[in-house]
C-alpha cells in the first residue's frame, strides 16, 4: 500500500548550512543524517512526523554518478541548481508493490536494500525502488522503511511525533507541488510508473492535476509563467518561482513564505 510522501531529497552544496539556513527562516531543525557509504551521498534530516526533507550533498562523485538518486542529485548540483531532485513514496511492502506494478506494466525496477550509517554509528536500513533516472518531473521511487532501530522502531517514532522544533510547534507536510511543462503528461508517467491516481485539481487552473497519498496532496502545475488563481502551497509559478512548492502545517508561529534551495517553503 502507498502510505504517503515519506520524504523530499533536496540536493544542497552542504548540508549542514543548509540544514541551519532552514531553521533560521522556518524554526525546523534537523535532527539527524549521515552518510550513504555505497552511494556517495551524505545528508541531514529534518523529521516532520514520519515524512522528513532529506539536505543531501555529494562526497564521492563516482559512486553518485552510479546511483539513480546520487546521479540526480549530482546533475542539479553541477548545474548550479540546487532544489527538489526526486522524492519518495512510503510503503509497506515494496516487493510486492513492484511486482503488481510490473504486471500493470510499469517499468520501475527491482527493490533493492540500501542503509546509511548516522553520525552515532547506528545503522538505518531500507527497501527501494525506482524507474531511473530520477528528476523532480519523473515519477517518484518506492521505499519501505526497516521498522526497527533508533529512526524507524516505535520508541523512535513515538519520540518524533511529538517533538517541539524550534520555533515552537510541531510541523507536517501537508502537500508537494510541482511546476512541470505538461501535468497531465506527467500524471500519466506517475500512474503508470507508480500507480498513483490523478484527476484534475478542483478550483485551480485547468489542466492542473491532483492526487492524495494518505492525509496528503500532490500537485502537479504547469510551469508556464504567469499569475495563477489557487494553486496551494503558496502562488502559482512565476518566471523566477522555485519549481517545487512545499506545504507545512504547523502548531504554533506566523505563517511563513520561505524560498531556499530552489524549493518554496509554506508555513501554513
Amino acid at each position: 500500500m502507498l502510505l504517503g510522501i515519506d520524504h523530499l531529497v533536496i540536493a544542497v552544496p552542504d548540508p549542514d548550512a543548509a540544514a541551519a539556513d532552514l531553521e533560521a527562516a522556518l524554526g525546523i531543525a534537523a535532527t539527524g543524517g549521515g552518510r550513504h557509504a555505497q552511494a556517495g551521498t551524505f545528508n541531514r534530516l529534518i523529521f516532520l512526523g514520519d515524512t522528513y526533507l532529506e539536505l543531501i550533498g555529494i562526497w564521492d562523485r563516482a559512486l553518485a554518478l552510479a546511483h539513480p538518486i546520487g546521479a540526480a542529485a549530482l546533475a542539479a548540483l553541477d548545474a548550479g541548481a540546487s532544489g527538489l531532485v526526486t522524492w519518495a513514496i512510503a510503503t509497506d511492502g515494496a516487493r510486492r508493490e513492484v511486482a503488481a506494478l510490473r504486471a500493470a506494466g510499469s517499468a520501475i525496477g527491482d527493490a533493492l536494500p540500501g542503509e546509511r550509517i548516522r553520525q552515532d554509528g547506528g545503522v538505518i536500513r531500507w527497501h527501494v525502488a525506482a524507474a531511473a533516472p530520477l528528476a523532480a518531473d519523473r515519477p517518484p521511487f518506492l521505499i519501505e522503511h526497516e521498522l526497527a532501530g533508533p529512526e524507524w522502531g516505535d520508541e523512535a517514532r513515538r519520540a518524533r511525533a511529538a517533538f517541539v522544533h524550534p520555533f515552537g510547534g510541531q510541523a507536517r507536510v501537508v502537500g508537494l507541488e510541482l511546476a512541470v511543462a505538461h501535468p497531465a503528461e506527467v500524471a500519466a508517467d506517475f500512474a503508470r510508473t507508480v500507480g498513483m491516481a490523478f484527476r484534475p485539481a478542483p478550483g485551480v487552473e485547468p489542466g492542473d492535476q491532483e492526487a492524495r497519498l494518505g492525509d496528503q496532496s500532490i500537485r502537479l502545475v504547469s510551469s508556464r509563467p504567469g499569475p495563477r488563481s489557487g494553486s496551494s502551497p503558496g502562488p502559482g509559478p512565476t518566471a523566477s518561482d522555485p519549481t517545487a512548492r512545499v506545504g507545512l502545517r504547523a502548531t504554533a508561529g506566523e505563517r511563513l513564505l520561505v524560498d531556499l534551495f530552489g524549493v518554496r517553503f509554506a508555513r501554513l
